[in-house]
């Protein structure tokens, strides 16, 4: 997706108040937008930490700040001064955090960001955005660019299927019907999923569904989606982030306080590294269940009623 945060931040740039900070990456990607900048486009270096404290400086004095680094060196590295510099003075600081989940694949678990939206999403005045395709990035990049609040985009690898369109943009999108239940799956993951399921027959498959922004509170699911719940009380979450935090959690906390029943429930995440190996991320979704075949396996539980 970085070509296409490129363009889209470069037609941006003409908002002379904008300013971009990277932490001495974005290399064959981001000279368009350094052209078009010039002296506010700002390569902090390897200084993660330094880079969103200035952000932070930046936006206090009525600058549109933004920051740019891999996803664990922004939230991990930096969570002192996003809590401290950003959040807590509700400074609408926009992150953009590349490669999400397994994104860096055999760079090792240094460079996997498996737990960031859920840590990030203990702070106040915070939201993330996490496209699933690459159609997605002009609406992400426009939306975070108008949210008073801090953003934290989560850039990955999009993934549509041959010969399918993506939807238009929205927080929450249904990507295939199915009768079998409902599947969320968050940000490109959907790309996988989508494939997957679109091999099965529409009774038994489950309707699948993307979510794209978060928390919940924000950004709730869309009234047919909830019905849909209610009427089938199946339901699967598939996401590239650990258990803990994730979205599997808040969504059973959200049916959970509005009384939607769900009788049977399966949640796909991200499992750090059970084989004991590194490889790419697709390797990595596998050995964590989050492949296409454990995909089908999550639609024919829902479809038999199995937990």
């Amino acid at each position: 997706m970085r070509n296409e945060l490129c363009r889209e931040l470069v037609a941006r740039s003409k908002k002379p108040d904008m300013v971009f900070l990277t932490g001495d990456l974005g290399f064959m990607a981001l000279e368009p937008l350094q052209d078009a900048l010039q002296a506010r486009f700002i390569n902090c270096g390897v200084a993660e930490q330094n880079m969103i404290s200035v952000a932070a400086a930046l936006s206090y004095e009525g600058m549109e700040a933004w920051t740019y680094t891999i996803a664990p060196f922004c939230y991990a590295r930096a969570l002192e001064q996003i809590r401290n510099d950003i959040c807590l003075h509700a400074l609408p600081v926009k992150m953009l955090a590349n490669g999400g989940g397994y994104g860096y694949g055999v760079m090792g678990p240094t460079h996997h960001a498996l737990e960031d939206y859920g840590v990030l999403l203990t702070l106040p005045n915070l939201r993330v955005f996490a496209p699933a395709f690459a159609e997605d990035v002009e609406a992400s990049v426009r939306r975070a660019g108008e949210a008073s609040e801090a953003v934290y985009l989560r850039l990955g690898q999009g993934e549509l299927p041959k010969g399918q369109k993506a939807p238009a943009y929205a927080p929450w999108r249904r990507l295939i019907d199915g009768e079998a239940g409902v599947m969320v799956v968050v940000g490109p993951l959907a790309g996988s999923s989508w494939q997957a399921l679109l091999s099965l027959p529409t009774a038994s498959r489950p309707a699948l569904w993307v979510v794209t922004e978060l928390p919940l509170e924000a950004n709730p699911p869309p009234a047919e989606l909830l019905e849909a719940v209610a009427r089938t009380r199946r339901l699967a979450v598939v996401e590239e982030h650990v258990a803990q935090g994730g979205v599997g959690q808040s969504l059973s906390s959200f049916l959970l306080e509005r009384g939607v029943r769900v009788d049977i429930f399966r949640r796909l995440c991200a499992k750090g590294y059970p084989s004991g190996a590194y490889g790419s991320q697709a390797y990595l979704r596998r050995c964590s269940g989050l492949g296409p075949q454990s995909i089908l396996e999550a639609a024919a539980a829902l479809a038999a009623g199995l937990c």
